[in-house]
């Protein structure tokens, strides 16, 4: 009799490990359990830890609750001024309502994916090439929009999506570099020319202050003179003032004024012979 009941207590024993084992489950932190029982859904969704389950009865589905980042495949398109491009982008989402994801959507991934990819050739032919290259802030942000509308109902919630990379093919990207380059070539023969009305201008007023002031004219001369000598050229041509001559005209004694007008009589006819036709004698 004690033998019996001894083995009737270990096959007890035996029976409520088993149903245990069959009964535990134990959900991660960044996990939720969603019990189904006898394929109908319970309410209460279970958190993490240690938790319970009728063996044979119920069913425990395990929803991962972390942010999933997922690559969404390059889509070629057309752009609204007829571009033809290849846009890949990356969105991140997760989970909200574990129950939602579960019974709202066979596979909420593959339904995020295929929406994603649809949003994006949507958006490449709504948009300027223009717009996919320097304004990819707005373009994220409608893209985000238009994935996290069907979302909402799956319970996953659209975090962030952005475009990765924007391929062109190569003539346009010919073109473009041309277009740059005659950008540039614009823009330097703009300030080139700035730069000669800049430098007329002062010239101009240089022109009026020597005019005013003959010495100043000597003295630029001179200045010339020296910055031509500093080449080391082997032959340099040095043209005398006549002015400098009567200058000594005017500062020579009574003796030598006729000697000092014969040499600027002189050096008149010199210049009257070696001037080109047309042009006046100083």
């Amino acid at each position: 009799m004690v033998e019996e009941l001894v083995a009737a207590g270990v096959a007890v024993g035996c029976a409520g490990a088993v149903y245990g084992m069959a009964a535990a489950r134990v959900v991660r932190q960044y996990e939720r359990g969603v019990v189904f029982r006898l394929g109908r859904l319970r309410a209460q969704v279970r958190g993490p830890g240690f938790t319970m389950i009728v063996p044979f009865v119920d069913k425990l589905r395990k929803v991962n609750m972390q942010i999933v980042t997922m690559p969404v495949p390059a889509q070629d398109g057309i752009t609204r001024d007829n571009v033809t491009v290849r846009v890949d982008a990356v969105i991140y989402f997760k989970v909200v309502d574990a129950a939602e994801a579960v019974v709202q959507v066979e596979d909420y991934r593959f339904a995020v994916s295929q929406m994603a990819q649809t949003s994006l050739r949507s958006i490449i032919g709504k948009s300027d090439l223009d717009d996919l290259l320097s304004n990819r802030e707005k373009l994220n942000q409608g893209l985000e929009l238009m994935i996290d509308s069907p979302a909402v109902g799956w319970g996953v919630q659209i975090d962030r999506v952005e475009i990765k990379d924007v391929s062109l093919p190569e003539t346009m990207k010919r073109s473009m570099a041309r277009q740059a380059e005659a950008d540039r070539e614009r823009r330097a023969r703009v300030i080139n020319a700035d730069a000669e009305l800049q430098a007329s201008k002062k010239l101009a007023e240089a022109a009026g202050v020597m005019s005013d002031q003959p010495a100043a004219l000597q003295l630029r001369l001179l200045q010339t003179v020296v910055a031509v000598a500093a080449e080391k050229n082997s032959t340099l041509v040095l043209p005398f003032p006549v002015e400098l001559l009567r200058f000594l005209e005017r500062a020579t004694p009574g003796d030598a004024a006729p000697a000092a007008q014969v040499a600027v009589q002189q050096l008149a006819e010199l210049d009257k012979e070696l001037m080109p036709e047309g042009e006046d004698a100083p």
